[in-house]
């Protein structure tokens, strides 16, 4: 879509705002506050840092998103920094990760908070009540200056009369998008059939306004908030497994949030629309999964990705500028994998570049904060040792109320899971899952809720699942890779394309190696692969060293063989009881005081 020479500046202009006038001080609050108030904080200054990290790349994507998502995450994001420093003004300034303390402030609720403050200070150790004195003098300077060129960027903004990337996706609706040479579904019945995905809910929402005002009511709006409802209708309308007399003809369009990128199948259709594009090549290739399945009787699948340009002469080549438009993004966000198109220059933050420092790794964090508590706590870890291995505990927290989270494991395989109150059951990363458990010195216990047990079965009949699923995975060749076993891949492919490293025997033990990787044969190889990978990017070592390490781990397995763990470890050695799943920490949660 082509921006006017208007649009154009004030496009360029925000880039260069968001990626490096702002100091996003809003979210930096316990990250500068005096070294005596910051004790009450674990990891205060990383977490400031991770948080005004985050909001810069919400907006960002937002911007990429829409026009019209970006400006009221924008506005909202004024509104906020506008809330805190009012209550510089006023002298005190509140500190409550659980409440939205700026909603509060900005409805002139002021008096109303403090009673809550004071009341929930009593169970809470997060809840702070400071005074400007309890904060370093650059944290006001920079609020200050962010309200400045918010309040001037958000003005700008609303004045915007113009969205030429809805225009253009209307035009291709009518033009191109449903017909029928190209959508399968049109041809065949003379009812089209296309997905549009978007991460953001409001850019969603306002892609299915366009549509209704434009006469287009066979529409499926699908989010977080209305997926488990609808999903009969996803079904019925798209998806081509369905036996013909289930299938139905109601709807047209699906419009989704990221909710239908997984695990759906959507290949009724054959037209995806990537209005907006998660900046992660494995999402993106999640979407395309959804109509690009077995069993569609489309002869090819069309994607289609929107992106910015400018409106130039016709000579001049629109593409390369709109790859500089994306560049820009690849830039700020530290992307380095190529999204769009081949031609886009990315920082591949090579496995022996030297010069590259990336941010502190979040789980590496986790891990240091685990062997520092071990290593001062001697005493309290034998304790936590001796814990009977069915021992859970409960804890208050409105925002998670009636859910569950567990870490189960067997000797073959172990997952976090978290199940909320409506029944889903999620596996979480170490990361998400680490942040959950994560509590502060102070919380208290709180008891069980009635639905704890009947969760933690759920997730132990989902790890069982897991474990068939690992079952049959040797039998399946050329698998869709994750995100692990392309780190995985990847480490292989440049030690065997290094010149004057490995020889002939080593590449060919390492080709192997990438032979059983992509048919997934042994399941823990591509981890411990990856994490080489990962640690390479960190801290550098000789391509050698990084060698004799990767051929290290190959020699406990035996490549192009179906065994699925290492020589030490093989199956016919374990007991029924040893590959039976156990529940190692649970815990839920309630919002009530017990």
């Amino acid at each position: 879509y082509k921006l006017s020479p208007r649009m154009e500046v004030l496009y360029d202009q925000t880039l260069d705002i968001l990626d490096s006038k702002l100091s996003y001080n809003r979210y930096r609050a316990i990250g500068h506050l005096i070294p005596e108030k910051k004790l009450k904080y674990q990891n205060a200054d990383r977490v400031s840092s991770q948080l005004a990290r985050i909001m810069r790349t919400m907006l960002l994507k937002r911007l990429d998103s829409s026009f019209h998502a970006f400006t009221r995450s924008l506005c909202r994001f004024r509104d906020t920094t506008q809330a805190m420093v009012t209550m510089f003004e006023n002298g005190r300034i509140y500190i409550a990760p659980e409440l939205n303390v700026s909603e509060y402030v900005i409805e002139g609720r002021e008096d109303e908070l403090a009673t809550l403050i004071a009341e929930l200070q009593v169970d809470d150790p997060t809840i702070e009540v400071c005074t400007p004195e309890d904060f370093e003098k650059s944290f006001l300077i920079g609020l200050q200056q962010d309200l400045s060129i918010l309040s001037e960027t958000c003005d700008a903004w609303l004045a915007v009369d113009e969205d030429p990337k809805v225009e253009e996706f209307i035009r291709r609706l009518k033009s191109e998008f449903c017909d029928p040479s190209i959508n399968h579904h049109a041809a065949m019945t003379e009812s089209p059939r296309l997905v549009v995905f978007s991460e953001s809910k409001e850019t969603s929402s306002y892609i299915v306004a366009r549509l209704k005002s434009e006469g287009y009511d066979r529409v499926l709006f699908i989010d977080s908030a209305t997926r488990k409802d609808r999903m009969p209708l996803v079904r019925a309308n798209f998806d081509a497994n369905r036996p013909i007399e289930e299938q139905a003809n109601d709807y047209d369009i699906i419009v989704s949030t990221e909710v239908l990128a997984e695990g759906v199948n959507l290949h009724r259709a054959n037209v995806i629309v990537n209005y907006d594009t998660p900046w992660n090549s494995t999402r993106l290739m999640q979407r395309i999964g959804r109509v690009n399945r077995i069993g569609t009787t489309a002869p090819r699948i069309y994607v289609y990705n929107f992106f910015p340009t400018a409106q130039v002469d016709a000579n001049i080549d629109i593409k390369k500028k709109a790859i500089i438009k994306l560049q820009a993004f690849h830039s700020a966000l530290g992307e380095d994998s190529q999204i769009y198109s081949t031609d886009e220059e990315v920082d591949n933050f090579g496995l022996f570049d030297k010069a590259v420092e990336e941010d502190r790794d979040e789980a590496l964090a986790y891990l240091m904060e685990l062997r520092k508590f071990r290593k001062e706590n001697a005493e309290r870890c034998r304790q936590i040792k001796s814990l009977p291995i069915r021992s859970r505990c409960g804890r208050k927290d409105r925002h998670r109320a009636a859910a569950t989270v567990a870490f189960v494991r067997n000797r073959r395989r172990d997952a976090f899971y978290y199940m909320d109150g409506e029944g889903t059951v999620e596996e979480l990363g170490f990361v998400e899952a680490a942040r959950i458990f994560h509590a502060a010195d102070k919380e208290k216990l709180h008891p069980l809720h009635d639905s704890h047990h009947e969760q933690v079965n759920a997730a132990i009949e989902h790890f069982q699942e897991a474990i068939k699923a690992d079952a049959v995975r040797d039998r399946v060749v050329d698998h869709q890779m994750s995100p692990v076993e392309k780190r995985a891949l990847k480490l292989l492919k440049v030690l065997i394309d290094l010149p004057n490293l490995a020889t002939a025997e080593e590449r060919s033990y390492m080709r192997a190696a990438q032979e059983d990787v992509r048919r997934g044969t042994h399941t823990k190889l591509p981890s411990k692969l990856s994490k080489l990978e990962q640690t390479q990017r960190k801290t550098p070592v000789k391509p050698v060293l990084l060698l004799e390490k990767v051929l290290e781990v190959l020699k406990s397995y035996r490549l192009n063989d179906t065994e699925e763990t290492p020589l030490t470890d093989s199956r016919s050695s374990l007991s029924a009881e040893e590959l039976s799943p156990k529940i190692i920490l649970s815990e839920s949660f309630d919002s009530a005081a017990q």
